[in-house]
This record gives C-alpha cells, sequence and structure tokens, in this order.
C-alpha cells in the first residue's frame, strides 16, 4: 500500500473545481479588497474539496465493478484492489463529517448548502446518475451549490449573469465528458454508465454546439449590463470575451477532434492552452 494510492482516492487532484466559490467574490471585484471575505472563501473551498472527496470515495465503492472495465477507471485504487473497501469506508466516515462541520461553524447557510451538496450527490450515486439529462444537469447543479456558498460567506449577492453562466459552462462541460463515454461504448461495445442509452454523438455534437453559442452569447451580454461595467469599473470588460470564445473553441477541439473529454479537470491541468486562456482572461 502507498500513500499514493490513498491521494488518488480522494482525487486531490479535482478540488480544482471548488474554486468556483471564489467567482462571486471576483465577479463583484473584491478579491483583493475584502480580506476576511476571502479568508471565509478559502475555508468553505476546503469544506467543499473534503466533502467531494468523501463522494467520490462512495462512488468509486459503488463504481467498482463497471469501473473494471472501462480502460481508465480500472485503475483506481479501489477497483484495482490496491484500496480495500474496510479502507474506503473509514475515509469516507472522516472526510464527510470534516467537510460539513467545519461549514456549519463558518455559517449555517453555508453548512445547509454543502450537506444538501452531499445528499444530492449520495442520490446521484445511488441512482440519479443512472437518468439521461438528469446525470449531467446534477453536475452542473453542484457547481452552482459552489456559487451559492461563496457567495453567502463572502457577503456577496449572486448576479443573474453568474448564476445562468455557471450552469451553462458546468452543463457544456458535463455533455462533452459523456462523449468520450459513447465513444468507448462504440469502441469496445462497454457501456461505462446506464445513462449512455439516452445519449448518442449526433445529439451530444449537437448539444456540445447549442451550448457553446449561448455560453458566448450569455458571456457577451453579461459583458455589456451595467452589473459587470460597475463591479469591474471598467467599461471594455467586454474585451475579454475573446478569452472566452478562444477557450470553447479549444475545449470543442479537445472534444471533437482528438476525443479527449472525459476528464474537465484533466484538460485543465494539462493544457497549456486552455491554461494560458484561462490566465489572459484573469489578467485582462
Amino acid at each position: 500500500m502507498m500513500i499514493s494510492d490513498y491521494i488518488r482516492l480522494i482525487r486531490s487532484y479535482q478540488w480544482i473545481k471548488n474554486l468556483f466559490v471564489f467567482l462571486p467574490l471576483f465577479f463583484a471585484g473584491k478579491m483583493l479588497e475584502d480580506e476576511k471575505a476571502l479568508q471565509d472563501v478559502m475555508l468553505i473551498f476546503f469544506s467543499f474539496s473534503f466533502t467531494a472527496s468523501g463522494m467520490y470515495v462512495l462512488n468509486d465503492y459503488l463504481d467498482r465493478e463497471a469501473d473494471r472495465q472501462h480502460p481508465e477507471k480500472q485503475s483506481r485504487p479501489i477497483a484495482s484492489g490496491k484500496v480495500s473497501v474496510t479502507e474506503a469506508f473509514i475515509f469516507i466516515a472522516l472526510l464527510l463529517p470534516i467537510g460539513i462541520g467545519s461549514a456549519f461553524l463558518l455559517d449555517t447557510q453555508a453548512g445547509f448548502i454543502v450537506l444538501a451538496y452531499c445528499v444530492m450527490n449520495i442520490a446521484y450515486s445511488l441512482k440519479l446518475k443512472h437518468v439521461p439529462i438528469l446525470d449531467i444537469s446534477i453536475i452542473a447543479i453542484g457547481f452552482l451549490l459552489r456559487i451559492y456558498a461563496g457567495g453567502i460567506v463572502a457577503d456577496v449577492a449572486l448576479s443573474r449573469w453568474i448564476i445562468i453562466m455557471t450552469f451553462l459552462l458546468a452543463l457544456f462541460m458535463a455533455i462533452a465528458k459523456r462523449r468520450e463515454d459513447v465513444l468507448i461504448f462504440h469502441a469496445s461495445g462497454n457501456k461505462v454508465r446506464k445513462s449512455i442509452d439516452g445519449y448518442n454523438l449526433e445529439f451530444i455534437n449537437t448539444s456540445l454546439a447549442v451550448m457553446s453559442a449561448v455560453i458566448i452569447v450569455a458571456y457577451i451580454m453579461y459583458t455589456l449590463s451595467d452589473d459587470a461595467m460597475h463591479s469591474m469599473q471598467n467599461p471594455n470588460i467586454y474585451m475579454t470575451t475573446i478569452f472566452v470564445i478562444v477557450g470553447i473553441l479549444r475545449y470543442l477541439q479537445i472534444t471533437m477532434v482528438e476525443n479527449k473529454s472525459g476528464s474537465p479537470t484533466k484538460i485543465l491541468l494539462k493544457d497549456r492552452f486552455i491554461q494560458l486562456t484561462v490566465l489572459g482572461w484573469i489578467i485582462a
């Protein structure tokens, strides 16, 4: 048994998704102005991270048989037998109370949001991930819960723009992820998840095209709104649309040309083009 197996079990690299809790503070233009709010958002980031890791362990336990049929997931610690079921449940018993409990200590409302995130993901792992459309919608809702919690602890009211854009972007990435599942089914005949019956390449490709167009239009409308120009104190914020368009096109290229959309997190962590695009957007 190696420490690396435990690290892989909790999927710490997936914690990058929880950076969404910082978006309310960022879009409010207060990242560098309110030190207390930044500290609280950092704490809720770790609350979500521990809770999410607990859910990943539970999901890996429930999916261990199916993962053994997947070309990449078969190497996961539980599926490969490197981590026992007993050890997995010990991790769950430690991670979930720490994650949820710390959120309640920070803010009661935020605690209930993290708890709701946990309950929703348990339902997802047990049943709902097998229901087409609902499975990807739940993933997107999880990102909405993140920004709501971030807004609460930072005492920042969420604009309608950040809500709709977060949902659209998360849904876009979830659809792209399902595309790889369909490709695996076509190549090997293995259904890595039951919901695959509700998807095919034509549906997914069309959905990606629609979602990417809606995301770009929604972002343009946001940058031209009074809310954006006021919070960023700059009437030229619309110029950042360039980075959004280029980033979306690169993600579509990875998904539809390179056929590598199985893990949005790994794309962000490994693709230099995407990284430079995000960095350029933040600086702009």
